[in-house]
């Protein structure tokens, strides 16, 4: 738990999505760097093996839910709250792309539930956090974006979207919350996670080759980026999309 430098000691902090992939992996970087974690997703179980992950309860704490349902955002909030102290920092991971292919034939419903998702859910979270006193007391939103959001992905365009419009939310929150709160996004490239399987899946070297670094991204490059943006290192640094994509991007190519 004492790789790190310690930076994050005392700070409490919620991350979403965070059962697996990259949310599991900024949790164990957060918890490594000093701080004490709330962390969420839909499957009570996985969660369970993610708090046995990060060292058990007294570094972490469960608590399941839909990151677009209101009532758990407050739950989660106030039950990380009453167990560590109040949230010092947030970090927006949770997000969905449950279609591929051209958006002339995307479902209007998949369309919305991917905005309710990726955008409104992410901006319910900081409302609920500001709530709880965060804009009193200070601290800092990081949001998991994605390169995507940055140039046109074919077959992924509306999760592009949806990131797209993250990374513009991201820079009005900072506008609005400042200078008590920080608000930064992490933009990656194709990280090795089930997620993103589907990108790379049966062809990972020719991926890779597209990518200056040689290399598809792992859960850790991620952390890395988001414990710098949560971290005193960031204290001059808000609004920003932070790409941390090999290169890829680099390219012209969206992962």
């Amino acid at each position: 738990m004492n790789a790190y430098s310690g930076r994050l000691a005392g700070r409490v902090a919620i991350v979403t999505g965070a059962s697996r992939g990259i949310g599991l992996a900024i949790a164990e970087r957060l918890v490594a760097e000093g701080a004490r974690v709330g962390v969420t997703a839909r499957h009570p179980e996985a969660l369970a093996e993610a708090v046995t992950a990060l060292g058990g309860p007294e570094y972490a704490l469960a608590v399941p839910g839909r990151a677009d349902d209101p009532a758990h955002r407050a739950a989660a909030v106030r039950q990380v709250g009453a167990t560590f102290g109040p949230v010092d920092l947030l970090v927006n991971n949770t997000g969905i792309n449950p279609v591929h292919g051209p958006l002339l034939g995307l479902d209007p419903a998949a369309a919305r539930k991917i905005l309710d998702v990726n955008l409104v859910a992410t901006l319910g979270w900081v409302q609920e956090v500001c709530a709880a006193g965060m804009t009193e007391r200070g601290g800092c939103v990081v949001n998991v974006s994605s390169i995507a959001g940055l140039a046109p992905s074919p077959g992924i365009a509306f999760y592009g979207v949806s990131k797209a419009a993250l990374n513009h939310l991201t820079a009005s929150l900072a506008v609005e919350l400042g200078p008590a709160v920080r608000v930064n996004a992490v933009a990656p490239g194709v990280v090795k996670t089930r997620f993103a399987a589907a990108l790379y899946r049966g062809r990972e070297e020719e991926v890779a080759a597209h990518y200056p670094l040689g290399r598809l991204g792992l859960p850790p490059d991620v952390a890395g980026a988001v414990a710098f943006l949560a971290s005193d290192d960031a204290a001059w640094i808000t609004g920003q999309t932070v790409v941390c994509d090999g290169g890829v991007s680099l390219t012209g190519r969206a992962g």
